[in-house]
């Protein structure tokens, strides 16, 4: 999410950054605490307007703007100012100093580890990479946080780390890959967590009619007859339901558990770490569980939970990244 265009990734991003600081006349579009970004906005109007800001469908955003060959706008931005945005859109902005610290941290590892000149920008503004609003989305405690960890990254060996983040892990983060298949990522594996018990999502329930789920998941099963119910199959190392057992009336299919809580609605089931799937009459089963989101990398409500036990942020992407380095790009 930034800079001049910065094309380098990776092991290639820190070799220019300690080039950069060895040089007496340093290129600025290559100082790597300030590099900018491409974000794809998307279709609509894009006008300027003062002071190095422009308007794009009635918000206001900082940087530039450039059009796409099919006529999208994308905001050329610089990093830490694209990052004034994301952290208090990723995080509460009334938390902690140090929790916010540590989401600037991450964003920033995020946005440089994913950054690819290929394509036609690097990062577009919601949850699929970053939630970014451009100025609307600033605010002084997210300001404050950027500023104060400006160039700060997460490494791992030569090359950026690999960062990902959910609101609550429900005491123990997930592995990436368990949660998507990938390979491991030693740093990525899961850890215990203890801090995250203030989250209203820590522990939930729900209750789901299973004609609703039969109908929801219709698609991906075969037409094995009338949905009687659900029962967990396996599990990972952190108690995440690895597949979930659909019974019917003529047999029983085994279906994954990201395929099932996508099926369902990642809104009506928080996250695969479930305590238990019960019958609970009326054509219903009632699912017990914890944490919101996919579970893999930082939980922010125990970044939260550690910042006000006193942790600070190398501390707390110390615990979520374990073996990885911070890295100073100024």
């Amino acid at each position: 999410m930034r800079r001049s265009t910065f094309l380098a990734s990776g092991a290639a991003a820190l070799a220019i950054a300690a080039r950069a600081r060895a040089q007496d006349d340093v290129d600025p579009s290559r100082e790597s605490a300030h590099q900018s970004l491409r974000v794809l906005l998307g279709s609509g109007d894009a006008a300027n307007a003062p002071g190095d800001t422009f308007t794009f469908d009635g918000r206001l955003y900082r940087g530039t703007y450039q059009r796409t060959a099919d006529g999208r706008i994308v905001n050329l931005v610089d990093l830490e100012e694209y990052l004034y945005s994301v952290v208090s859109r990723e995080m509460p902005p009334a938390w902690p100093p140090a929790a916010l610290e540590t989401q600037a941290i991450c964003a920033r590892t995020y946005v440089l580890q994913r950054s690819d000149p290929r394509r036609e920008y690097d990062l577009v503004p919601s949850e699929l990479d970053q939630v970014y609003d451009g100025i609307a989305g600033e605010t002084p405690s997210g300001v404050a946080a950027v500023d104060a960890t400006e160039g700060r990254v997460l490494t791992y060996g030569s090359a950026f780390a690999q960062v990902a983040y959910s609101s609550c892990c429900g005491g123990h983060t997930e592995s990436s890959s368990d949660a998507w298949g990938s390979v491991s990522v030693p740093y990525l594996s899961g850890v215990v967590c203890t801090s995250c018990t203030a989250s209203p999502n820590y522990r939930w329930s729900r209750t789901l009619a299973l004609d609703v789920i039969g109908a929801r998941l219709a698609a991906s099963l075969p037409p094995l007859g009338r949905l009687t119910g659900v029962t967990i199959g396996e599990r990972d190392a952190s108690g995440r339901a690895r597949s979930l057992v659909m019974n019917t009336d003529r047999g029983s299919v085994a279906v994954g558990g990201s395929a099932f809580r996508r099926g369902i609605g990642t809104r009506v089931l928080p996250s695969l770490l479930l305590a238990s799937v019960e019958q609970s009459g009326g054509g219903a089963i009632a699912i017990a569980g914890g944490g919101l989101g996919h579970g893999v990398g930082l939980c922010q409500w125990g970044a939260r939970g550690m910042a006000l036990a006193g942790s600070e942020a190398p501390a707390i992407v110390s615990a979520y990244f374990p073996g990885t380095a911070l890295h100073d790009l100024r």
